[in-house]
C-alpha cells in the first residue's frame, strides 16, 4: 500500500483489555465509518488518535509524524459524542462556542485577529447559523447544536473531522441533513472524515470504507461488501437486520 497519502496509520495498537492489536490506515480524502457492538472500544479508539489517552503498546503516526512528536491538533476537527446534547443552564451565545475553536490561537490579552473573525462568520454562514449567533446554545434544537459544534471544529481549519456518534438525541430529519453535510465538507472541501456510526445503512453510499470494532480490528471492507445479515452478525454477536436507506 502507498502511505504516502495516509493522514492516520495505527500499527499494533492496544489498550489496556479494551483493544488489541489494532492496524489500519487512513489516507487522505477518505470517508471512514467506525462500526461495532457498545463496549467494543470505538470511543477508546477515537481518543488514542486524538492523543487523550496514551497506547498501551504500539504506535499511531499523524500526518507522517509519530504522535509523540505531533503538535498541529489543529488540523483534526473533533466533535464529541452527545454533541447537540449541552447544559440547559450554561449561559453561551452561538458565536461564542464557534469561536472557543480557535481560542488557541489568542488569549485574555490579545484579541481574536480581523482574518480569523471574518473565517468565523464564514463557517456560520456555510453551517446555516449565522442567524443563530446571538442566541443561547441551549435555546435550539439538537439538529441546530450539532451544526453549532461542528462548526466549532471546522474553524481551525483542519483537514481531518473525526465525530463519535454526535446525532445521538437528533431527530431523524435532522440526521438526514447532517448526513448530507458530511458527504458534502468531504467531497466539496476534502475534509478526511472518520464517523463513529451504528447507522452504516443509512450512510453506505457516502463512505469508501468501514472499520469494525470490537475488541480488535475485525475487518476493514467496503461498505456495500459488509451489508449482509450474515456479515453484520459476526461483527454484533447476535441476529441482525439490515435496511438500507439510498437517498
Amino acid at each position: 500500500m502507498n502511505f504516502t497519502d495516509a493522514v492516520i496509520n495505527a500499527k499494533g495498537l492496544c489498550f489496556k483489555s479494551v483493544l488489541q492489536n489494532i492496524s489500519f490506515t487512513v489516507k487522505r480524502g477518505d470517508y471512514t465509518a467506525i462500526i461495532g457492538p457498545n463496549g467494543g472500544g470505538k470511543s477508546t479508539l477515537v481518543r488514542l488518535l486524538l492523543g487523550l489517552l496514551e497506547p498501551t503498546s504500539g504506535n499511531i503516526t499523524l500526518f507522517g509524524k509519530p504522535q509523540n512528536k505531533f503538535r498541529d491538533y489543529q488540523n483534526i476537527g473533533y466533535v464529541p459524542q452527545k454533541a447537540a446534547q449541552m447544559d440547559i443552564n450554561f449561559p453561551i451565545t452561538v458565536e461564542e462556542v464557534v469561536r472557543l475553536g480557535i481560542a488557541h490561537k489568542s488569549s485574555l490579552f490579545h484579541r481574536q485577529k480581523a482574518e480569523d473573525l471574518e473565517h468565523i462568520e464564514n463557517i456560520m454562514e456555510k453551517m446555516g447559523i449565522s442567524d443563530l449567533k446571538e442566541r443561547r446554545v441551549s435555546e435550539l434544537s439538537g439538529g441546530q447544536r450539532q451544526r453549532v459544534m461542528i462548526a466549532r471544529a471546522l474553524v481551525s481549519r483542519p483537514q481531518i473531522l473525526i465525530l463519535d456518534e454526535p446525532n445521538t438525541g437528533v431527530d431523524t430529519h435532522s440526521q438526514r441533513k447532517f448526513y448530507d453535510l458530511l458527504k458534502e465538507l468531504n467531497q466539496e472541501e476534502k475534509i478526511t472524515i472518520l464517523f463513529i456510526t451504528h447507522d452504516l445503512g443509512v450512510i453506505a453510499d457516502d463512505v469508501n470504507s468501514v472499520l469494525c470494532i470490537n475488541q480488535t480490528l475485525l475487518a476493514c471492507h467496503n461498505p456495500h461488501e459488509l451489508l449482509s445479515c450474515d456479515e453484520m452478525s459476526k461483527i454484533y454477536g447476535a441476529n441482525m437486520h439490515v435496511v438500507c436507506h439510498h437517498h
